[in-house]
């Protein structure tokens, strides 16, 4: 079975299944299809990680994440407050294709050139505008047509309709190239020359060594306790530690009362919230350059000293956040006839990215590099060749030495929360993947409680008067697919979130 955000992807995933391919091969096949088809949302010049449990146990972690280039210092910024969005200086080396490779050759069959072939094909051969990406693409127009890269990323000026054909030969190019030396052939040689150049154009600081250093890195996954359950994440420097905090302080509360009402669960939710994300913007940071006491955070007693400011009854001051509030991402996972289980998760930050495209390679450019502090001296201020704070994470719920369910959520911050609320609408309330993914959504950030708009309006006002400034969005909050596996019975139960173009299918 493969769930995605993306019809196309979905199918590239089953047609590599079908084939006797892994859930390696098949997540990636799929991840590169929708660095295609979904460009403002991933792609090759973006970063991923994934969580792997072969036969479904004992799960490791891959972090395909960027770092930043050798010669760009936080003294040479000028001392500015924060970087413009489609700054060259916001741009990490890309970490996915790295990463791509390392996943294919520990767990794959078939080989990174076959998992590429789909995508080669909607590359060279045109694709449609699904539905939510023309959404998405019509709502960045403004920002595309003041950045670097309106002339590729525009037609005439316009974002491309619903249904439109869209070629991008040069991608194409890029993809073959990969597929016929692996990762050295983006890393390497000429295209490595042509990115370096794009964004040397522009006053970045990198250098074609920076794209030669490239490497994914393997890692123990971080985990922690939920009710009979656990929830494993990826470690720092990801925000998985956040969705742990969350989740532990959750199950100090008993979320199963059946007399709780959804104003009490998004209260709880948005409190737990504050106190992880705070946690979070303090100590997460790349592990290479400071060392994160993730036992000291899960502690027993770090997390009743956190559970002891919730109130039911009231709001807590809320914290400030750190970094930019609203990004884009895909997720997928894939589970094989082996029981091998991907979580998968692939990102260039913002809509489109920094809007930064190369045009002879076709790859557009991340800006995760708005993921650092500008702060000196905090763990997660800029430096040269490291890796900033990252919003993606994949996740799993273990039950017992097995995967029960293999799930992610999509929407930048909200990721750490939106975890957690599906972690406990499938454990607390026994919804199935399906119901926990399509549940209204709420989001406690920047002093606000964003509730979807499908809240009732009661809810509304129960949380105002718990002092929360609570804004009502028509806007889809982030999305999420998760396969669930039922172990005894034998039986895959998928789940794409409707917020998305995607679906989950098997055979």
């Amino acid at each position: 079975m493969a769930a995605t955000s993306h019809p196309d992807a979905t199918l590239a995933a089953l047609d590599v299944l079908r084939v006797g391919g892994t859930a390696a091969d098949a997540a990636v096949a799929a991840a590169a299809v929708q660095a295609v088809v979904d460009p403002h949302m991933t792609g090759v010049g973006g970063d991923c990680f994934v969580l792997y449990a072969p036969a479904g146990r004992e799960p490791v972690a891959l972090n395909g994440s960027g770092r930043a280039p050798a010669a760009l210092r936080l003294e040479t910024l000028g001392g500015v407050a924060a970087l413009p969005d489609d700054s060259p200086h916001t741009v990490t080396i890309p970490g996915a294709v790295a990463a791509w490779e390392a996943l294919i050759e520990r767990f794959g069959k078939l080989g990174l050139d076959r998992a590429l072939d789909p995508a080669i094909r909607f590359a060279r051969e045109g694709w449609r505008v699904h539905p939510r990406v023309g959404r998405d693409w019509r709502a960045a127009q403004a920002r595309l047509a003041r950045g670097p890269g309106r002339d590729h990323l525009l037609r005439d000026g316009e974002a491309p309709r619903i249904a439109d054909r869209m070629e991008s030969p040069a991608l194409a190019g890029t993809l073959e190239r990969i597929a016929r030396e692996g990762a050295r052939g983006f890393y390497e040689g000429a295209v490595a020359r042509a990115m370096t150049a794009r964004l040397a154009a522009l006053g970045g600081a990198h250098r074609e060594e920076d794209f030669a250093r490239a490497a994914a890195q393997w890692a123990a996954p971080i985990s922690a306790p939920y009710r009979d359950r656990r929830l494993v994440e990826h470690p720092p420097n990801g925000q998985g530690l956040a969705a742990l905090i969350i989740a532990r302080l959750l199950s100090r509360f008993d979320l199963a009362d059946a007399a709780l009402s959804e104003a009490d669960r998004a209260h709880l939710l948005a409190e737990a919230t504050k106190a992880g994300y705070r946690m979070r913007d303090a100590i997460v940071a790349d592990p290479d350059v400071t060392k994160v006491d993730v036992e000291g955070a899960l502690s027993d007693a770090t997390i009743d000293a956190l559970a002891s400011h919730i109130d039911m009854s009231r709001a807590a001051p809320a914290g400030a956040f750190d970094l930019p509030a609203q990004r884009d991402t895909v997720y997928l996972t894939v589970v094989d006839r082996d029981r091998n289980v991907c979580s998968f998760i692939n990102s260039i930050f913002h809509a489109f990215g920094s809007t930064i495209l190369c045009p002879t390679t076709g790859v557009l450019f991340q800006n995760r590099g708005l993921g650092f502090s500008l702060t000196p001296g905090h763990p997660n201020a800029l430096a040269p060749g490291k890796r900033p704070m990252h919003t993606i994470i994949p996740g799993l719920i273990m039950q017992g030495e097995r995967v029960e369910t293999s799930f992610g959520v999509m929407g930048g911050q909200y990721q750490a929360a939106g975890h957690a609320q599906f972690l406990s609408r499938m454990v607390d309330l026994g919804e199935d993947p399906q119901q926990a993914a399509d549940a209204s959504r709420s989001f406690a950030a920047d002093g606000k409680l964003t509730l979807e708009a499908t809240h009732t309006p009661d809810t509304a006002d129960e949380l105002r008067r718990r002092g929360h400034e609570v804004v009502v969005s028509s806007d889809p909050m982030g999305g999420c697919q998760a396969i669930r596996i039922d172990w005894e019975r034998g039986v895959l139960i998928g789940a794409s979130d409707h917020r998305k173009d995607g679906f989950a299918a098997g055979f």
